[in-house]
């Protein structure tokens, strides 16, 4: 399952679950995670993109009312990232 970028690699480049896994370990120091705390790491991360590219997206959108700018066209390629 791909997940959101954490400076692993190129900008805005989805996760791997391994990735997360190497996250997990330098946070806990442990490196052993069972299939269920993987899965856990896993959904968790996807709630956070959800959340960062909406957010981003909503800040795009301010930009087409305030500004001459193709805003609308960041915002709307933002959230179909969410289709990848």
């Amino acid at each position: 399952m791909e997940l959101l970028s954490h400076g692993l690699g190129n900008a805005g480049v989805a996760m791997t679950r391994d990735e997360i896994i190497k996250i997990a370990t330098d946070i806990w120091g442990f490196p052993n995670w069972t299939e269920i705390q993987v899965n856990r790491f896993v959904r968790f991360a996807n709630i956070i993109q959800e959340i960062e590219r909406n957010e981003c997206a909503k800040v795009a959108d301010e930009w087409v009312y305030a500004y001459h700018h193709p805003s609308k066209v960041i915002a709307e390629t933002i959230r179909a990232r969410e289709q990848a």
